[in-house]
């Protein structure tokens, strides 16, 4: 009966190979079994039949030196079954083997399985070379491990104390990054959320999950007391997670506008097993009351129709809440709309506002809309080609506009691309625009090419976005041609950089014209620059201030901007993910309180949606960094001795084919350090330790010989 035992290890290294012989005793009436071992030889040659001597708790053969050659005293019962590895049992009564009663004598040749011994490096050598070298990957990701651990360790020691008569913000997601914004807010026995969106994934950070969501579980925890979710606006940073949070929370309602309200039901659509969402649509200036909070809404401007702030109302002012905002503007001077829009806070008593980071690095107003969209109109007329127009499925506003160009013009779009697609449902659905002019893809070789304009994703070089399978020429209907013209309305996304440069290239390749934001005005974030953010403030007469939406040093930015307008610092709280806010003592006091909720990552990986262990993503990174390196290796637990030569598994580490010579001297590693360790170990057999040590040794030898340090897995198989 076999049972196999794999485990994952790191660590040592590999010594020499002499086993030093020793006399075994019979300690329980059995024969002696001993032998010598020629000192040329790196292997003995195992007898054809040999008696064992019994043990108390174990059956093994303990080598001794002897002159000329090694007897075996064959007698008593052959053992009539071998044991599995698993149970780590290797005999407790009298158990011999032998194949006749006379002694047999067994003489070594020194050619006979002859293995030349690997070349070690002395220590002090080993000691010097790695003095020299720079932290590998996986001490790093150790030490690393370790200080998450500890700080999270400190965190769940300490318990959250009721909220009482504060007022507590809790940021869920959405600061110390971008993406997967939400944030939780406590009056009393009530608690309403801000949003519920994803972060899609950071190849470096999370290899192989889909989507980062925030972690709920103090939510969970209080479901009873969740109230409702707003929704400011509908993008998938800020709606995304709802249909994987939303049944964990208690299914509380869902407050948003109208196109909100159909991005929502559009993604819900897709996990037809989850309850369906109570979905209340509202108008951009409502009242709304969950539970005893009553919060107002009021229209801002971003990309996307229908965005929204909140004024949540409190006993000792309002607290306004605005994520993702830009400030219309025309030359640095924002519209009389804004104007008006931002009157309302004149004479209100303004306890906390909270505000969008992402662009606050970026100086002055950002290019007003109106301008990308004069640009682009422009572009639309004056080309007498195809024209490829690339941008963010996102930007609802700029592509109801150049729909509006194209049907100005007298001229056809086609719409490629499944986010590109879904959202023109919902333009269609609410019909914010004459969609008349959208013919299918199939049409565009019967369309003439000056009448041809193509709204596609893929502005970001995602692989398999409509973009990059026209540029790689896959693409089943569309192939580029040197008359074309490519206009990138979008501007590049720091971790895509690359990417985009791929996309570049193979763009270029073909021939067509490139038009991209860094040469023409064509495109506009949807993030309001250091001066608009200012202006808000400066709209807003507020006493405390949160930076929320942004990496910390954004929010740090955010902070400094704040103070330089006269915000004291001691009202300003720069939050972490999972941060407690607290407005104490009646309003007077802002403070971050020691202790934090729950806040570690949670993914969907596949169809599981759970904090991913750091050990996964930990050894998902060794994988790509240094590849693996799998050792197999039967043994026999009655006589210590390797069934056959282990076998090498390795992937992304060496080509096998070119290091037959560190083939070899792994295999003749892994037999010493197996057979060392029965030899020297009674009793039943550990195979944990004995995997440890096989990993930790073979994995050091590797870095030696190689530099490198692949995951090593030792799988031994005990018969």
């Amino acid at each position: 009966m076999n049972n196999t035992n794999s485990n994952y290890n790191a660590g040592s290294s590999a010594r020499g190979a002499n086993n030093t012989g020793r006399t075994s005793n019979n300690r329980s009436g059995g024969s002696a079994f001993s032998f010598r071992k020629r000192s040329d030889s790196f292997s003995s040659a195992r007898p054809s039949s040999g008696a064992f001597r019994r043990t108390s708790g174990s059956i093994g053969a303990r080598p001794s030196h002897t002159t000329g050659s090694r007897s075996v005293n064959t007698s008593g019962p052959r053992p009539s079954s071998a044991h599995s590895s698993g149970s780590g049992y290797r005999s407790g009564s009298s158990v011999q083997a032998r194949t006749s009663s006379r002694s047999t004598t067994t003489r070594f040749s020194p050619t006979r399985n002859h293995v030349a011994a690997p070349q070690v490096k002395s220590s002090t050598e080993v000691k010097r070379k790695m003095a020299k070298r720079q932290p590998s990957l996986r001490s790093t990701i150790r030490q690393t491990r370790m200080n998450k651990d500890v700080g999270k360790m400190k965190s769940k020691n300490i318990p959250i104390p009721p909220v009482g008569d504060n007022i507590r913000i809790i940021p869920l997601g959405g600061v110390e990054e971008i993406g997967k914004n939400m944030t939780a807010i406590e009056i009393g026995n009530d608690i309403i959320v801000v949003d519920a969106g994803f972060q899609f994934k950071d190849p470096n950070e999370t290899p192989g999950i889909d989507y980062i969501i925030p972690n709920t579980t103090y939510l969970e925890e209080n479901k009873d007391r969740v109230r409702a979710v707003f929704i400011t606006h509908g993008h998938l940073d800020h709606i995304g997670g709802i249909p994987y949070i939303l049944s964990k929370i208690g299914n509380p309602p869902i407050y948003t506008r109208q196109f909100g309200a159909i991005m929502v039901a559009k993604k819900s659509e897709e996990f037809p097993h989850i309850p369906k969402p109570d979905i209340k649509i509202i108008d951009g200036n409502e009242t709304i009351i969950a539970g005893n909070i009553r919060v107002e809404t009021f229209p801002i401007s971003h990309t996307i129709p229908d965005a929204m702030g909140l004024i949540i109302n409190t006993p000792y002012g309002d607290i306004v809440f605005i994520e993702d905002v830009r400030v219309d503007n025309i030359d640095g001077i924002p519209t009389d709309e804004e104007v008006k829009q931002y009157k309302r806070f004149k004479d209100r008593n303004v306890l906390l506002l909270t505000l969008d980071s992402t662009s606050v690095e970026k100086t002055g107003y950002s290019i007003s809309e109106n301008i990308v969209v004069k640009n682009i109109d422009k572009i639309i007329k004056d080309t007498h080609s195809r024209l490829i127009i690339g941008t963010f499925a996102s930007q609802v506003e700029r592509i109801l506009e150049i729909i509006k160009s194209a049907e100005r013009y007298g001229k056809k779009v086609v719409i490629e691309g499944r986010s590109m697609k879904t959202n023109m449902e919902i333009v269609k659905h609410l019909k914010l625009v004459d969609t008349k002019c959208i013919v299918p893809v199939t049409e565009v070789e019967n369309i003439p090419p000056d009448k041809l304009i193509m709204l596609v994703t893929g502005a970001q070089g995602e692989e398999f976005a409509a973009l990059m399978r026209m540029a790689n020429k896959n693409h089943k209907y569309i192939q580029l041609r040197k008359t074309d013209t490519v206009l990138l309305s979008s501007s590049i996304i720091p971790t895509n950089h690359m990417a985009v440069v791929n996309l570049k290239d193979r763009l270029f390749r073909s021939g067509a014209k490139i038009i991209t934001y860094l040469d023409s005005d064509v495109h506009a974030s949807g993030h309001g620059n250091r001066g608009e953010l200012q202006w808000i403030h400066e709209q807003i007469p507020y006493k405390f201030f949160v930076p929320l939406h942004g990496y910390h040093y954004l929010l740090k930015l955010h902070a400094e901007l704040a103070e330089s307008i006269g915000t004291p610092t001691d009202n300003i709280v720069i939050p972490d993910n999972g941060s407690i806010i607290e407005i104490r003592e009646k309003g007077t006091k802002i403070e971050k309180l020691e202790m934090k909720v729950p806040h570690e990552i949670v993914t969907v990986d596949g169809f599981a949606v759970s904090e991913i262990q750091n050990v996964v993503l930990d050894d998902r990174k060794l994988l790509s960094e240094a590849g693996i390196f799998v050792v197999v290796a039967s043994l026999n637990t009655r006589t210590g001795q390797l069934k056959k030569s282990p076998d090498i598994i390795s992937r992304g580490f060496v080509y096998l084919r070119e290091s037959q010579d560190l083939l070899r001297k792994s295999r003749f590693l892994t037999k010493k350090i197996l057979e060392d360790y029965m030899a020297k170990n009674q009793g039943p057999v550990d195979f944990d330790k004995m995997k440890k040590k096989l990993g930790d040794e073979m994995s050091k030898f590797l870095l030696q010989e190689t530099a490198k340090q692949p995951l090593v897995i030792p799988v031994l198989l005990g018969v």
